[in-house]
Order: C-alpha cells, then sequence, then structure tokens
C-alpha cells in the first residue's frame, strides 16, 4: 500500500489517522508529495471552486468534515491560513523517514495545522514540531533547503501525476489499483482482503 498525502488537507489527515490500521495486512510505504504542484497540473478548478463555492456546498463540506471528524475522534477546525504552502513541511517528512520518524512527525504537523491553527509553513512552528518528536530541528532546516530533498518532493509529486492521481490522499493497492479520498478506505481495505 502506497499512501501518497500532503498535510494540507483535513480529509488527509481524517485518512492518515487510519490508514496503519487499514493497512496492516500489508507494507506501508508513506509517499509525501506536494499537492499544489499536481493541482496545478493536472487539477486547476480546485481554485477556482475554492474561489467562489456555493454556500450550500459549503455549509455541508463543513458539516461533512465535522462529522468524519467525530467518527475518528479527531479536533479538525479550519485555520486561519488556507490553503498553506505546505512545501517545507513536506520535504521535512522525507528526514522524518530516514529517522523512522514520519508517521509520528506527519501526525504531529496535521494537528498542529488542522487542531491548534499553528501556520506549518513559518520556520519557528516547524522546528517546534520537528522538537516534540526527537527530530533535530537544526539537521531538518539544513536538508529540507538542499537541492536534493527538494527533488525528493519534485520526484513524489511529479510520480503520482504520471500514475494519474490528482490530489491527496491518493492511496494504491499492489502497484496500479488507485483509490482517492479518505471515503475511499473502505475499499481499500476490501482489495486487501481480496489480495491476501
Amino acid at each position: 500500500v502506497e499512501f501518497f498525502f500532503d498535510c494540507s488537507s483535513p480529509w488527509t489527515y481524517l485518512a492518515f489517522h487510519r490508514i496503519e490500521e487499514v493497512a496492516a495486512s500489508a507494507q506501508l510505504e508513506w509517499r509525501p508529495f506536494l499537492v499544489g504542484g499536481v493541482f496545478n497540473t493536472v487539477n486547476p478548478t480546485v481554485y477556482a471552486q475554492r474561489a467562489s463555492p456555493t454556500p450550500t456546498k459549503l455549509r455541508y463540506y463543513g458539516k461533512d468534515l465535522a462529522d468524519w471528524a467525530r467518527s475518528y475522534g479527531l479536533r479538525i477546525e479550519m485555520p486561519s491560513v488556507f490553503p498553506v504552502n505546505s512545501v517545507a513541511a513536506m520535504r521535512a517528512c522525507f528526514v522524518a523517514l530516514e529517522h523512522d520518524r514520519l508517521p509520528v512527525f506527519a501526525r504531529a504537523v496535521f494537528e498542529a495545522y488542522w487542531g491548534r491553527d499553528e501556520d506549518i509553513s513559518q520556520a519557528d512552528v516547524l522546528a517546534r514540531i520537528c522538537e516534540s518528536v526527537d527530530l533535530d530541528a537544526g539537521e531538518v532546516a539544513e536538508k529540507i533547503a538542499s537541492p536534493a530533498y527538494k527533488q525528493k518532493l519534485r520526484d513524489n509529486t511529479d510520480e503520482l501525476i504520471e500514475r494519474g492521481g490528482f490530489g491527496t490522499p491518493t492511496i494504491f493497492v499492489d502497484g496500479d489499483d488507485m483509490y482517492f479520498g479518505n471515503d475511499r478506505l473502505v475499499l481499500v481495505q476490501e482489495a486487501l482482503r481480496g489480495s491476501s
């Protein structure tokens, strides 16, 4: 199971909260990417929808998100900075991955942004998150500014586009069986039962 994710999405926070349980019978591969890069390339209508949402749909969106959050036992509030520039946080996921800290780091990023309204694009916020999960903030800052880590994020983003992805979260089972969205986790679970 490959889990392509960007911490800037509340629906991805929901899916992230459950993916380890859903994929317990499989090998789970974390695939950080930049959803803005995907939107710019294959799904630019997202920006128009955000600019002028219908009031009815907006009300339902808020209710739907609150219902899912309550079901999962999570706190999700619309942050004051939205959309947020998640580039640094998503590059930092690769450093966390090297230290076997990715799930705990990404969860801390999600909670900071969606639970406490902290601007994860700010260096001091990211440094505090790193320290809270035993990652060296200096090492993270140095690495995410380097060409190699910029390329890692670019590579995952480009790969998702090439494989037909258009948003976050995108989940692949057995290489090419693609699922999009938190509400597809039940289908991921069924696919895994079928492949075992």
